[in-house]
């Protein structure tokens, strides 16, 4: 498969390892300084484009990604409230593909399939209640992560007295607190801890390297290479639609 890299830090190094290592071919990798590069003939020979950037330039790379008629994984967070129903329109009605996730890892997949399941048990028990918490290194620009937005709509739509989730201090009994903390060189932490009189139950996911982000985003691509539309998590792992 030709695969073009879209960001080119630590991420992108990381996923060009994995690809490379599963018989992939890198055709095109686009950086700060060759943004030309979204219109030559080997960005738009790559049967997927794996953009890894940032909340303030994601956006542009997803509309000239689709100009170029290039399928798109992305693993960019912060852009969704903005321009996610642009977006999803034009995978869903114009024939663009992006298989998007707030995190490509299998163990968070895992996880936030444990996170759905726990909160309906919980929905039974009033008692106790739920916070969560994420960490992540100083040079992640979004707060909350995309991953803790993602467990947090995993809960609410299992939990029903959580209404809505609000950074850090909630002032209601229906809202559900994420904490954000930003330190050294974290791969991501996330905890959703609930608390009762009692006793309290909590569930970690605590990424140790880049290396399942990375496997998790070519086996994305691997897997949109022949697909359409506004793809997820749930496509290539079904066990999350359970």
């Amino acid at each position: 498969m030709k695969i073009a890299l879209i960001g080119y830090g630590k991420m992108g190094k990381e996923i060009e390892k994995v690809a490379l290592s599963r018989g992939h071919e890198i055709v095109s990798i686009i950086d700060i300084n060759n943004q030309e590069d979204f219109e030559s003939e080997a960005f738009r020979s790559a049967d997927v484009a794996i953009e890894f950037t940032n909340p303030k330039v994601a956006y542009n790379n997803y509309i000239r990604t689709f100009k170029a008629g290039v399928k798109l994984v992305s693993g960019s967070t912060g852009w969704m409230a903005e321009h996610g129903e642009e977006i999803k329109a034009l995978c869903q009605k114009e024939g663009k593909t992006l298989f998007w996730s707030s995190n490509f890892s299998l163990g968070v997949a895992i996880f936030s399939a444990v996170n759905k399941y726990l909160a309906k048990i919980m929905n039974r028990f009033p008692g106790y209640d739920v916070t969560m918490s994420e960490t992540h290194h100083v040079h992640k620009l979004d707060a909350p992560s995309g991953t803790a937005i993602t467990l947090a709509e995993g809960i609410l739509e299992n939990l029903d007295r959580k209404d809505r989730w609000v950074k850090e201090e909630a002032t209601s009994a229906d809202e559900l607190p994420i904490r954000s903390v930003r330190e050294g060189e974290v791969f991501g932490i996330h905890t959703v801890r609930y608390d009762s009189v009692a006793d309290s139950i909590s569930i970690t996911h605590d990424a140790k390297n880049r290396g399942g982000f990375a496997l998790g985003a070519v086996l994305a691509a691997e897997y949109t290479s022949d697909k359409q539309g506004f793809l997820g998590m749930s496509d290539l792992f079904p066990f999350l639609k359970d």
